[in-house]
């Protein structure tokens, strides 16, 4: 009775050995199943038949089943062996799909990109930037977060982001900068402002008129610049108000509280009542666009990117020459 019970117990508690097998084995099992013969699988696999037949015997041995029947032209294979084919042919799929996807990921053509950009960087060149990149790279998931130049710093710095784009960017030991392109800077006029007249505005005319800056934030940005430019021309604009975006500076434009300088991707921000005016012979009017992005980065996703952002910037270099 005692043995009885130990017996019913030991089988409660019994799991079955999981067969060890390698890839080889399963490789070598195809090549016979397909050939059904161990010597023509031994010449496509390009090895000698005796290794081959031991590794499939351990391979039965393993798994405690036959896999294959021998007959005098070579082998059949069991019912067993006919099923395993079907789950042996899955497993090389499944891993050749693996290699194939772990090789383009180690391209740069798989993965997830996170990119931090500003409120007013939705506007021309940023969006073309991304959109060349996903059509190069379809298999990316490239995921946008709108952030300030502080919180793309920080978030590069957790490794929340892959790469910015932000403007004035001052130099720092752990990232790195690359010029995506300097933009030319206009003036957003409402339409029955006296500037709204001229075809060109010469910059000093600037200092009669109270003016809309933007972003308030973080410095150095854009204020920064359109200051500089200002004392640059011997006067200090009379600023009339200071707002976060551009999108609300050329709100303001519309409502007649003022000018507002702009970057050139900027005047597709439509207003009722809003024109844009060039300046005359003023060259130094003009702001950066960059990137940014950990100086130790050096994966193959940020790469792959960066290709693009050097694309994009000597197409513009080429349109400005021409």
């Amino acid at each position: 009775m005692l043995l009885a019970n130990e017996i019913s117990t030991r089988h409660l508690f019994y799991t079955p050995r999981t067969p060890e097998m390698d890839f080889r084995q399963i490789k070598y099992f195809i090549a016979v199943a397909e050939q059904l013969n161990f010597g023509r699988a031994a010449l496509t696999l390009n090895i000698s038949q005796p290794p081959l037949t031991r590794q499939i015997q351990q391979l039965e041995e393993e798994m405690g089943v036959h896999l294959f029947i021998r007959t005098p032209k070579g082998v059949e294979l069991t019912q067993a062996g006919e099923l395993f084919l079907q789950e042996a042919l899955n497993i090389r799929s499944l891993l050749e799909q693996a290699t194939e996807r772990t090789q383009r990921a180690g391209q740069g053509r798989l993965g997830r990109i996170d990119v931090g950009i500003f409120g007013s960087g939705v506007l021309g060149t940023i969006p073309k930037l991304i959109l060349q990149f996903r059509n190069a790279y379809p298999e990316v998931n490239v995921v946008l977060h709108t952030m300030t130049k502080g919180e793309q710093i920080e978030a590069l710095r957790q490794r929340r982001i892959t790469v910015g784009f932000n403007r004035l960017l001052e130099p720092l030991p752990d990232i790195e900068t690359q010029l995506v392109r300097n933009e030319r800077l206009l003036v957003a006029v409402n339409e029955s402002h006296p500037l709204a007249r001229e075809d060109a505005i010469p910059f000093r005319e600037l200092k009669n008129h109270p003016m809309i800056l933007f972003p308030s934030g973080m410095r150095p940005n854009f204020i920064d610049r359109v200051m500089d430019l200002c004392r640059r021309e011997g006067f200090l604009p009379k600023v009339s108000q200071e707002v976060g975006d551009a999108v609300t500076g050329v709100a303001l434009v519309a409502s007649g509280f003022g000018i507002c300088l702009v970057p050139e991707s900027a005047t597709t921000l439509r207003f009722p009542g809003v024109v844009y005016r060039p300046f005359k012979n003023a060259p130094q009017a003009t702001v950066d666009l960059s990137c940014i992005y950990r100086r130790d980065d050096r994966s193959p996703l940020l790469m792959a990117f960066l290709e693009v952002v050097k694309s994009v910037r000597d197409e513009a270099e080429e349109d400005r020459q021409l």
